[in-house]
This record gives C-alpha cells, structure tokens and sequence, in this order.
C-alpha cells in the first residue's frame, strides 16, 4: 500500500469511527447478518455445510460459532477455528463493528488478509494461524489499537513484519512463526511494552535484533528460532529479567554469552541456544537461573570446562551440549558428570562428539533415576564403564560409541530392564558377550561392534525378541552360529562379520521376513548358504564373501528388493543363476574367487563391469569384453529332449491335484480347529471384541447392518482398493446421505485388531485439514457371527494422487481425464507437507509417517490433499511391538521401494527425515513425471541424481542463452533435491520445504485459488 492509499484508508477509518456512535442506536444487528453471509458466500461452496445455520430465516444469534452481546444483539464474537472451511476471508468482516473476538484458526482460508479487518476497532482477541493465507500482514492492523492477541502463524504470509504493529501498545500476544516473512527485526516492536509473548521462528529474517526491545520488559516467551538473525548475543535481551523461555537456535548469532548470563535472566525456565555460532565458555552464572530445565546449546563451538555449578539446578531435566569443543582430554574433564548426580530431575543428558577425556566416574551411577538417555559418544573417555551402571534403572538409551573404553560389561548392566538402545561400538571393550540379554526385552537396537568381545554368542541374545539391530561385527567371537539367533522375528539387520565363526549358516534364517541387511563376512563359516535364504523377502544386502563356503547359489530369485550381493572368496560352484540379471534394484554383485563354470549373461546388470566382479572364477566365459573372459564353446548338435507319454504326463497330473487337495484339506481343518479353540479361550476369559476405553472416544459407533447397507453387501463393484490389513469398499451412508470409505479389517492377518485399536487411538489426539478424517468405527459381529471390525473414514471423491499423475496405469473416469495444472500440483505439494509438518512438529511427540507415496495421497472434491496411512508404522510400534514388527515385513520400517529414505535399507529406524527424503521424491515425481522405480534408471542413477544431473546442464545451458527449464520449475526441484539428499543431515525440513514451496507458489502463480493454467 503506497502513502496516498494508506492516507485514504485513514480517512474513511475516521469516518468509519464518527459514524459508529450515531448509528448504534439506529441499527439493529441486520449490518452484522449482512456481513456474516457475505462471508458464508465466499467460502468455498463445499465446504459451507458447516455453516448451514447461517440463514435468514434463523436468529443471527443463535448461528454456530456467533456470540452476540446481551444490550444491543450485536455479534461480539466469531468462532470458527478448526471448521476445515476454505476459500477467500471477505472483507465484510470488517462490518462486525462490534466485534471484540475472531478466531478463524485451523481452517484452509487462502488469498490475502483483508485490510477491512483495520474497521474492528473493538477487536481483542484475532486468531487466523494454520491457514493457507498469503500477501502481506496488512498495516490497517495497527488501527486496532485494543489488540492484545495476534497470531496469525502457520501461513504463508510473506515479506516483511509491518513497523505499523508497533503502534498497538495493548499487544501481549504476537505469534507470526510459521510463515515465510523476511526482513529485519522491526525496531518499532520495542513500543510494545505490554507484550509477553513473542514468536517469529520459522521465518527467513535476518540482521541483527534492535536494541529497542531491550523496553519490551515485560517478555516471558521470547522465540525467533529458525531463521537468518545474525550477530552478538542480542545485548537488549539482558534486560528481559522476567523471561522464562528464550530459543534462538537455528540461526547465525556468534560471539561470546556474557559472564553474567545467569545474573541478567534469573527466571529462565527453557533456554535453547543450539545450531548457531557461539564461542567462548558455558558461563558460570547458568547456576544462578533456578528454574531452568531445558538446557540446549548444541553445535556450536565452545571450549572450556563444565561449570561444576550446574549441579546446583534443581528443576534441570534436559542437559544438551553435544557437538561443540568442550573439554581439553584431561582427566577432570567429566567432573561435571559427578555434579549433576544432585539433579534428582535429569532425564536426558546429551554431551557427545566433544572433546572430553578421562574416565567415565563412579558417580556416573548415581544419576537420577528418571534418567532416559545417556549420550556420551564421540569423545575421548577411557577406562571401563561404571560397575554400578545398573542404578540408572529407567535408562531407555545408552551411547557411548567411539570412545577408548576398556574392560568387560559390568554384571550390573542386565538390571537396565528398560533399555532399548546400546551403543557401544568403536572402543576397546573386551571380555565375554554376557548372558543376561535375555532379561532385558525391551531391547531394539544392540551395537557392539569394533571391540574385543571374544568367546561365542549367548544364545540368550535369541530371547531378545524386540531386536531391530544386532550388530556384533569386527570382533574375536568364535564358535557357531546358534539357531535363536536367526530366529529373532524383529531382526532388520544382523552383521556377524569379521569374527571367528565356524560351521554352517542356520537354515532358520529364513524365519527372519523382516530381514533387511545381512553380514556374516570374513569369518570360517562352511557348507552350503542356506536355501531358505530365498524366504527373507525384505532382504537388500547380503554380504557372505571370505568364507567356505560351497555348492550352488541358493535360490534367491524371488529377492526383488535385493541391492548388495557379495559372496566372493568362498568355493561357490555351478553356473551363474540367470535371474541376477533381471533383478531391478541390484546395484553391485561381487562373485569373484570362486569355482562358477559356464557362461555369462550379457543383459541387464551384467552389462555394467564397474557393477559385476567374476574374476578368479577360472571355468567362466563370455560376458562383456570388459570381464575379459574367454570366449564360450558352441556345441554343434544338443541332444533331444525325452518327451514323457500322455499317459505319464496325466498321471503326473491326477497325483500332483490329489497331493495339494489332501494338503488343503489338512491346512483348512488345522485353521478351523485354531480359530475354534481361540474362540473358546476368548470366551472363557471374558473378553470383549471391543475395546471400550478406545472406541468410546466417537460420540457415535456403526452397526455391522448399515455397513453391509452402504456397500451393497460389500460388494465388489464396491471395492476401491486394499490396504495392508483389509479391503476398502465405497459407501452411502443412507440416513446422513453422506459418501465413506469403509476399511473392513482382515482379522485372521496377524496384528489387524491392534491396528485397528492403534488407528482409533492415534485419531483421538490428532486432528489436521490435510489427515483423511476418521469419522466412525464398527466393533461387532456379522451376519455369521463372527467378529467384525471396520473404520469408516471420510470420501475422498476424487481417488490418489497417483492416479492423476500416471493416467497409462489404470483406466480413467471423463471426470478424471484431464491432468492436473501446474498451480493445482503445488497446492498438493504444499498440502502434503502441512501434514507432515504437523506430524513431526507438532503432535505430543515427533511421528514418522514412513511411507509418504503418491497412493497414499488421497484428494477430495476441490483436489485439496489429504494424507492417509500416516504413521502407522510408527503409531502401532508405540501402541504393540509385536503387531508392528510382524506387520510390516514387506514395507513397514522400509517404506516403500523408490520412496524409502536409504539408511532404512541399512536397518534404521524410521524417522521425520525418512519422511523428508520420501517426500522429496514424491515432488521430484509429481513435477517431472517419472516414477522413481523408473526402468530407465539404472546403476547408482535414480530420480534424484536424475533431476540433479538435468539441473545442472540446464545451468550450463542458460549461460549460452539455452535454458530449457523454467525459473518456478528450477525452484521446485531444487526443493525436492534438497530434501531427498542420501545423507539425514543434508536434508531440508518439511516445514522449510513447505514455506519455500508456498513462497514459488505466489511469487510464480498468485494465490491459491487462481484459474489454472
């Protein structure tokens, strides 16, 4: 808004403001009727059904969301947070002269915030955060000169924070994180005397913090996290003696904290400090702030010693100083360790890949109790661990990886019943693996690899049966491999390598269906590699090389997600199987130094020297030239095949269809007869198919007859497609008219009815525009009696969004016929990552969906994106361990093949940048029209070296004038790229992916509603 604009506006606010007293007493609330359905008429058409009490032939008052003063009916209040409402917000608003309250927060409201919002002079309370709102805050803010709550966050709004705000001298609340605002601090917000909070992270500002807020005396929430501010520590902070939460991490402050830190701000409760620059030491007077107790200044660069003093914080709790260059490797570096010990309230302490030496103290025992996670990795500790490490009774994680430790697990260990991660490898640790594993069954990831663990493996290890990772490599263990060990039905990786070990490989291994990595390399290991190898169908890497063993490759064939394959330097024989050439992901095969005969392929993988390695196998030829084989043989004239009788061959074929009659007869009687006697068991204990607590958080259930109703009787035609515990029908709900997607679960698949109470758990505490809506659930029996369990979620009319991106795939609707717009593709985008934001930010806790894909995208009427599946298998690991690890043995902590984050093939667990890498690829996919199972990738190429090797010679060719890319696509891929990068810590962040997607979009395309292209 140029001077002359705002000057005009001006005017007509005065007039606005004069005119008001006189018409109060002329007017009845018809001016308030009026604005409100000029507002119903802008929101999008459907979505008003909300709002279907907003007629003429009702009282305004008694409208839902309107609350009208007691003298003069006039609406005082406008509540319509969390309505999923879209469209424009009209500049009718401003008519509600009266009004003291809007909340619009939680809805999907596009375009611009009107300026008429200026007219609400009365206005206290504004709330318009978790929408999709762009352009800029409007200045005609600081008209509203009775604010004292503004939060307009979690939107797109762009440039920089208006000056004007700081005319609202009333203002307690200011909450503008989330958003893509840029700019500077503005100096005029120190006028806001008043304001106690104050939130800008998750922004791109910069420059440094004016000294004007050093008046804003009053702060108790200072958070600006997040973004590009730069600078000393903000000296006006030191004025804020009230502050009780301050969080500047994530920006480019350097410098040092002044010594009297904790002087200046006495009443700090969470101070977050980490991913900046600060030098310098930790101040001693940190002591002085009794209430702290969130400590976090991480990677930074700060030297020196732990102040002993910190000992003295009652309330601390969270202790984070990792990745700076704290201690000098002396022996009193760990001192401080001892000076916690008083902090009765510690639950996690964080001071790995620093530079403390010495050993780990006695007192390291004498923690408190409510100590979770104890991370003292990437240091240089020496000397044995505590023998009284058993003390710390509810330790969950233990890191002490790549350090110098002696000396043998003390016995004391097998008393942390409620650990769930050891970290261990890379030091000197010796002495025999103990026996006590057994006990301790929370245990998922086991890391005891590069020690000097010498003996056999307990066998107790096998009743660990949460075990994700055993890694025990690179030590001196010796003996066999014992059977539980490879019947651990959790194991995603197991590595054996480089030990001792001698015998044959168990058979069981093939129990093992979730099995992602397997390593038994470099040991004495002798026979045959077992066939049930073939029945790990998750397998991605297998390393068997420098063993004895013999015979023929088993046969794997049905291993299509295998990448790694390495069995050289064994006495391996006969020929080279024919299907390693067609496998799709297959990225590397080592079988040289051994005794293979015959010839080699040409095709597929085999044509790539740099990815096949045979040499040393003598009795091979043919292949491609670069093998350098010899030439193979062709013999003149095969002999004839013997052709069996027609008589043989029907006989063959009775007996073959008797056997697998007889043994469908014996498998379907044992299944009945277990089902029957579960029934029986369930029955005399009492139990109840339905779990009460759970699904009494719905207002209203469904009987089993109205669902059989609403689906013609399940009917196929019905059918829109299958989920990982059951079939999905489309239905008519007659009596509200209302279109569902009824997902009846498959309760004879293991782990259905703990999904199903999982799913009914997870959506009683979230709630978000872009989560397919849970509406009601079915926990009854069908017509036969038997038990019946259904969730019926809201219809999403206009099917995934793979669907709309790859039309060849399956047969289109006329509706569905044409492709989605550029605009309409970023919305998705944008919509998408909202959803994910939500889950990794602000849920209770961070939830990893793990299988972001586009089929997983489902679109409503207006293609707004809703995301479905989202963090099952997060959710059912937290909800039961053991339905979450038999159920996801195909896809679960992997994700799907193409979307899967890289280190999830390496045994990881899931995570929000699993989450990030997978919706990378999915932008990637959506904006370049290749799937990432593409036939044209090969090798170590794939979608995102694709894109990224397009990019780059685009650029090349835009310095000659030749630019085949536009400016808005470049910036879109670049996006996905940065977040689909191999390495976790390069990837960008979903809620920084979502502001620069939501910044191209209006930079490029307008607001959200446009006509499409």
């Amino acid at each position: 808004m140029n001077l002359s604009l705002l000057l005009a506006f001006s005017a007509l606010m005065l007039l606005e403001v004069s005119c008001l007293f006189f018409a109060q007493g002329r007017f009845s609330n018809e001016t308030d009727m009026k604005a409100l359905l000029e507002f119903k008429s802008q929101v999008a058409e459907n979505k008003r059904e909300v709002l279907a009490s907003w007629n003429n032939s009702s009282p305004l008052c008694i409208w839902i969301g309107v609350t009208c003063g007691r003298k003069q009916e006039r609406v005082i209040s406008l509540d319509l947070g969390g309505f999923k409402l879209a469209g424009a917000i009209s500049p009718s608003i401003g008519n509600l002269s009266f009004l003291r309250s809007l909340n619009l927060a939680d809805n999907s409201f596009g375009s611009n915030i009107p300026q008429e919002v200026g007219m609400l002079f009365r206005l206290q309370f504004l709330n318009m955060s978790f929408n999709l709102l762009q352009g800029r805050i409007p200045l005609s803010l600081s008209y509203c000169s009775r604010l004292s709550t503004l939060d307009l966050s979690s939107n797109g709004l762009e440039h920089s924070v208006p000056s004007e705000l700081g005319s609202l001298s009333k203002l307690a609340i200011l909450c503008l994180d989330r958003n893509n605002l840029t700019g500077k601090f503005p100096a005029s917000l120190g006028n806001l005397t008043s304001l106690q909070k104050l939130d800008f992270a998750y922004n791109h500002m910069e420059g440094e913090i004016p000294e004007d807020v050093a008046r804003l005396t009053q702060m108790v929430y200072f958070q600006i996290s997040l973004n590009s501010f730069s600078g000393v520590f903000p000296p006006a902070l030191y004025n804020m003696s009230l502050l009780e939460s301050l969080s500047l991490a994530d920006n480019r402050f350097s410098g040092e904290l002044r010594a009297d830190f904790g002087d200046q701000l006495p009443n700090l409760r969470r101070l977050l400090l980490g991913s900046n620059n600060f030098t310098g030491a930790i101040p001693i007077t940190l002591a002085n702030m009794s209430s702290l107790g969130r400590f976090d200044i991480a990677e930074n660069s700060l030297t020196g010693s732990i102040p002993l003093s910190l000992g003295k914080l009652p309330n601390l709790w969270w202790f984070v100083i990792r990745n700076n260059s704290l201690g000098n490797n002396s022996s009193s570096d760990l001192e401080f360790i001892s000076a916690l010990a008083n902090c009765t309230q510690l639950e996690k302490i964080d001071a790995g890949y620093n530079r403390f030496g010495g050993e780990l103290p006695a007192s390291t025992a004498n923690l408190s109790t409510k100590l979770t996670g104890l991370y003292l990795g990437g240091n240089l500790i020496s000397g044995a661990i505590p023998r009284n490490i058993g003390n710390l009774i509810s330790l969950q994680a233990l890191s002490l990886e790549t350090n110098m430790l002696t000396g043998e697990l003390p016995v004391s260990f097998g008393k942390l019943l409620e650990l769930q991660v050891i970290d261990l490898y890379s030091n000197a640790l010796s002495g025999e693996l103990p026996s006590y594993f057994d006990n301790m069954t929370r245990l998922q990831e086991i890391h005891l690899n590069s020690n000097s663990f010498h003996g056999r493996i307990p066998q107790s290890l096998g009743r660990c049966r949460n075990l994700l990772d055993l890694w025990i490599d690179t030590n001196q263990l010796n003996g066999t491999i014992s059977q539980e060990i490879v019947e651990i039905p959790t194991l995603a990786y197991l590595d054996l390598s480089n030990n001792l070990l001698t015998g044959p490989f168990p058979e069981e291994v093939g129990k093992l269906e979730l099995l992602v990595g397997l390593g038994a390399s470099n040991n004495k290991l002798s026979g045959n590699i077992p066939q049930t190898l073939g029945d790990c169908l998750a397998v991605e890497f297998l390393y068997l090389q420098g063993n004895s063993f013999d015979g023929a490759i088993p046969d794997i064939s049905r291993l299509v997600s295998i990448r790694n394959v390495d069995f050289s330097n064994n006495s391996l024989s006969g020929r080279i199987p024919q299907y390693l050439a067609n496998f799709p992901l297959l990225q590397k095969l080592n079988l040289s130094m051994n005794n293979f005969e015959g010839s080699v392929r040409t095709k597929g993988l085999f044509r790539n020297a740099t990815s096949v390695s045979v040499f040393g196998n003598k009795n091979l030829c043919g292949g491609i030239r670069e093998m350098q084989l010899k030439p193979c043989v062709v013999h003149a004239s095969p002999r004839p095949r013997k052709h069996l009788s027609l008589e043989k061959k029907v006989a063959i074929g009775i007996g073959t269809g008797m056997a697998s009659l007889f043994l469908f007869i014996i498998v379907a009687s044992l299944c009945w007869f277990k089902k029957r006697r579960n029934k029986k068991k369930n029955s005399a204990n009492g139990s109840n198919p339905s779990d009460s607590s759970t699904l009494g958080i719905f207002f209203e259930k469904i009987s089993y007859e109205e669902l059989y109703n609403a689906t013609n009787g399940f009917s196929s035609s019905n059918l829109i497609g299958s989920g990982n515990f059951g079939d999905v029908f489309k239905g008519l709900i007659v009596s509200d008219d209302k279109l569902v997607a009824v997902k009846v679960l498959n309760l004879l698949k293991h782990g259905a009815t703990k999904s199903f109470m999982a799913e009914c758990e997870t959506f009683k505490s979230m709630r978000h525009r872009n989560l397919v809506k849970l509406l009601t659930v079915c926990s009854s029996l069908d017509s036969l009696g038997t038990e019946f369990r259904a969730l019926v979620y809201e219809f999403m009319p206009k099917g995934s969004l793979d669907m709309w991106l790859h039309p060849e795939d399956l047969e289109r609707t006329n509706e569905e016929s044409r492709s989605l717009t550029v605009p309409e593709k970023l919305n998705i985008a944008i919509d998408v990552a909202s959803a994910l934001e939500y889950l990794h930010v602000h849920c209770h806790e961070p939830v990893a969906h793990c299988d972001v894909k586009p089929s997983n995208v489902l679109l409503d009427d207006d293609l707004t994106a809703n995301v479905s599946d989202f963090g099952l298998a997060r959710l059912l690991y937290k909800f039961d361990p053991e339905s979450f690890l038999n159920q996801f043995s195909s896809a679960g902590v992997r994700g799907t093949i193409g979307f899967a984050a890289p280190e999830y093939g390496m045994g990881g667990q899931p995570s929000i940048q699993g989450d990030a890498y997978s919706f990378g690829v999915l932008l990637l996919e959506m904006f370049t029209g290749k799937k990432p199972t593409d036939e044209s990738f090969g090798g170590d190429d794939n979608l995102h070296s694709n894109t990224k090797l397009l990019l780059s010679r685009d650029e090349e060719e835009e310095g000659g004038g030749r630019s085949a890319i536009d400016k808005w696509l470049r910036l879109v891929l670049q996006v996905g790229i940065r977040c689909s990068e191999d390495d976790p810590r390069d990837r960008m962040r979903i809620a920084d992916a979502r502001l620069e997607l939501i910044s191209i979009r209006s930079k490029f395309f307008g607001h959200r509603n446009r006509t499409p292209l």
